[in-house]
């Protein structure tokens, strides 16, 4: 969990779990005392949030307030103006597959469909000193009484979810946590975004309701002033991290602050902006909100010649995949544009891309078919495998390549591909990111001693076999052309396959590079060196280490960065083809 409170003096070194936007002084607030006194000069207050927030801890740490200054207070929980669970059931039950599978497809729901009628026509009740409307859907309460939100990070979400502590939006009891994942993703996400969007400029308080005792929370107007700094200079999303049946220890090893104790860490969620958020910091004090917050208010600022195709979904991820002293990942592949849209309701497909940031002398990367595939053998070796429990040769049907340090392996849709072990991988790709069709997990068992789910039909609607042979080897493996050299440094171009439309250059300098936005965002990250200094063209700075991701908006315009280390700096950049 991210602590409430930092001490800002002193420069740090190395990787960072918890990076920070600082604020002026006096902008974040600690603590329901200090909520409950902004609530009483406005005596009727609209307390909204996500899925997943504590409603109960936060009535009863409030009214604590309230009762030690002898103020009476009419509370009304949006809970109790819910549909019945079984008619939400019912209206969500066409977007969540069925039980069992692991997608459904985003819903076309309203967060008004979950909530009975009487729930907007609420009024004060002038008798108490104070009235609060209190749960997720607050603000569809059409009065004047001002508007609190509290935002809650995806990941402790998740982690309650684990814990059995939540419920999905509108459900009468928990479900496995596969199961109220793909309610989340589906639906409750869905819907509650879209209600924070239309609500953004109406929210007069945004608080932090991650920790269960405690919150910190700040006046919408200083976020809004947080969020515009950094749509025009650079930022950096708080990483979370997961252990995975495949997972290594790379990360276990080299990264300070993760728990030691976990069995391994698999992923690594560095830019995966439906589940990360952005902190900010004001007089040692965190808040953390969701990313979709700075979309909502600045997408043009960030997203730059490209804002209208994506809007508010930011379109390249980062995340690392560890399976340094691991296991192989699944061999898969992922959804056709046309695949995605039609059977999950996303906009665009997951085309990735494998860069090595480190490998082993054995490392490998599985990517393509051999030039013999024979289709239905392979498809009659993967299914005689899931139902008998039998291992398949996977290279007699599937290419596997030694993994080199700084290399790009190409994976648009339809490819089949696997990390082998003993890689970390840096993961540049497009946004969606649970779209993967297993068709062979080795005959391992996920961390809950289950087999995981292996997707055979889906991968054989989308595997593309013509990327054979040593096709493979030319269009799926990226050649580094140098655009530019000079005595600053040199750019290489590690160009992407036409499919992907986002293109990856790395810029290598000893010290320091001059770098040009040209109306597009860019998402980088040091793949070799100590940390890089790096100023905007309006005079932002800020230090990053090795293997920390962070972005540039299309509105910084220009920036400089700087190697503050002793050797050679290389810096991987991507960013939006302007053919898109």
């Amino acid at each position: 969990m991210m602590p409430q409170q930092v001490t800002v003096a002193g420069s740090r070194r190395g990787y960072d779990i918890n990076p920070f936007h600082s604020l002026a002084g006096g902008k974040i607030f600690n603590g329901y005392a200090s909520l409950a006194e902004w609530i009483k000069e406005r005596k009727s207050v609209r307390i909204d949030g996500f899925v997943g927030v504590f409603w109960k801890e936060v009535r009863q740490l409030l009214d604590e307030q309230f009762r030690h200054a002898g103020l009476s207070v009419k509370w009304t929980e949006t809970a109790g103006y819910l549909k019945p669970s079984a008619e939400i059931e019912k209206m969500v039950a066409p977007y969540i597959g069925t039980p069992g599978s692991v997608w459904g497809t985003k819903a076309a729901l309203d967060i008004g469909d979950f909530f009975l009628p009487g729930l907007a026509q609420l009024s004060a009740d002038a008798v108490f000193d104070i009235n609060i409307v209190i749960g997720t859907g607050a603000a569809l309460v059409k009065n004047d009484a001002p508007l609190i939100y509290l935002d809650l990070p995806k990941n402790e979400l998740q982690y309650r979810m684990k814990a059995g502590t939540v419920l999905n939006l509108g459900a009468s009891s928990a479900g496995s946590s596969s199961e109220m994942y793909k309610r989340f993703y589906f639906v409750d996400w869905v819907v509650l975004n879209e209600h924070k969007c239309r609500i953004v400029n109406e929210i007069a308080v945004i608080g932090d309701a991650q920790w269960k005792d405690s919150l910190n929370w700040m006046a919408a107007g200083s976020l809004k002033q947080g969020m515009q700094k950094l749509s025009g200079s650079v930022f950096r999303v708080k990483p979370w991290f997961e252990p995975g049946a495949w997972g290594g220890q790379w990360m276990k090893e080299r990264i300070d602050g993760l728990d030691k104790n976990e069995v391994n860490y698999a992923w690594s969620f560095e830019l995966i902006v439906p589940e990360n958020g952005l902190v900010f910091e004001s007089g040692g004090w965190l808040l953390e909100v969701s990313f979709d917050f700075l979309m909502f208010l600045h997408y043009r600022e960030v997203l730059g010649k490209h804002a209208e195709t994506f809007k508010y979904e930011f379109p390249v991820r980062f995340d690392f995949l560890d399976t340094w002293e691991g296991g192989n990942l699944s061999i898969q592949c992922h959804p056709s544009v046309e695949y995605i849209r039609q059977q999950f309701g996303e906009n665009f497909t997951q085309d990735e891309t494998y860069y090595i940031l480190d490998a082993k002398a054995d490392a490998t990367v599985y990517l393509g078919f051999q030039e013999n595939i024979d289709a239905a053998e392979f498809r009659q070796q993967l299914e005689q495998s899931k139902e008998k429990n039998q291992p398949v040769d996977i290279e007699r049907y599937v290419q596997c390549f030694k993994a080199a340090k700084h290399e790009l392996y190409l994976i648009p849709n339809g490819t089949v591909h696997s990390a082998g072990k003993n890689n970390l991988v840096l993961e540049i790709s497009a946004t969606p990111y649970i779209f993967t069709f297993k068709m062979y997990d080795w005959l391992r068992l996920d961390l809950n001693g289950e087999p995981r789910s292996i997707n055979i039909e889906h991968a054989f609607n989308n595997l593309r076999f013509e990327r054979k042979g040593e096709k493979v080897r030319q269009e799926l493996i990226s050649h580094p052309v140098v655009l530019q050299e000079d005595a600053a440094g040199k750019v290489v171009h590690l160009p992407t396959h036409k499919d992907h439309y986002y293109d990856v250059h790395r810029l290598e300098f000893d010290r320091s590079m001059e770098v040009n936005t040209d109306g597009s965002f860019h998402v980088l990250m040091l793949v070799e060196g100590e940390s890089v200094s790096i100023e905007t063209a309006n005079g932002v700075k800020a230090v990053f280490s090795y293997a920390e991701t962070f972005v540039v908006p299309a509105a910084a315009v220009a920036y400089r960065v700087t190697n503050n280390g002793g050797g050679a700096a290389k810096l991987v950049k991507a960013f939006l083809k302007d053919t898109l």
